[in-house]
């Protein structure tokens, strides 16, 4: 695995994005672990995630493409901090966009948020994690109504490996249904694979006990390879 990897899944320990424990999902699937992006509050947290995301996006997408776009709310932070990462890490200037729950009719007018989105855009979209593929339901119609586009990919930081709607993850089903490539920072199988019986931040985070929650959760719902 690699080093930018494995800090990343102890960077959302130390933030208190990824935990474990007991928790009940949206979908009401019981969880040991649980994730929360909206727990990156601080500027040097922002700084080092746009860091993670612009090196994941690089790896597995290559910097060939025009704007990258967050889906709101959440994915307007990532966006931002992204396209910082990259003219930082790369060289590579990037355009932001996100979109409004509400279209706004005067000033800044419409429904978009940063760099428009115009004929011949090559656009990445970026998202904290998804689970059903719901928001790209929303987002996919949004980029497309802007003009003749290509959606190059989408990248999360954490692929649950969870069935979505299907026997597959949430991931497989979003590529098979839209046809563009997806792809996480980590996967959970990374997760368990660092931190099974390690020390982060002076403590077990996945100790034997949670190592059989996690195993008996993927039993149950998790998705086929």
């Amino acid at each position: 695995m690699e080093s930018y990897k494995q800090e990343f899944i102890e960077f959302m320990v130390e933030s208190n994005v990824l935990k474990f424990g007991d928790f009940t999902l949206k979908s009401g699937r019981k969880s040991p672990f649980f994730m929360n992006a909206g727990s990156y509050v601080t500027g040097t947290q922002l700084k080092k995630l746009g860091e993670y995301y612009a090196k994941a996006i690089h790896d597995n997408f290559g910097l060939d493409f025009d704007v990258l776009f967050g889906p709101a709310y959440k994915g307007i932070p990532l966006s931002v901090a992204t396209t910082m990462a990259i003219s930082e890490l790369y060289g590579k200037d990037i355009r932001y966009c996100s979109n409004r729950k509400e279209v706004k009719n005067h000033g800044d007018a419409g429904i978009l948020l940063g760099s428009p989105i115009k004929d011949g855009d090559r656009v990445m979209i970026i998202e904290d994690v998804t689970t059903s593929g719901k928001s790209i339901e929303e987002t996919f119609p949004i980029i497309k109504a802007q003009g003749n586009v290509e959606i190059k990919g989408l990248i999360v930081s954490l692929n649950r490996m969870e069935r979505g709607k299907g026997t597959k993850s949430a991931l497989d089903e979003i590529k098979d249904l839209y046809g563009f490539p997806t792809a996480a920072i980590v996967s959970m199988a990374d997760v368990v694979e660092h931190l099974y019986n390690h020390s982060c931040q002076g403590r077990v985070v996945i100790d034997d006990t949670i190592k059989t929650a996690i195993d008996a959760y993927y039993a149950q719902y998790g998705a086929e390879a």
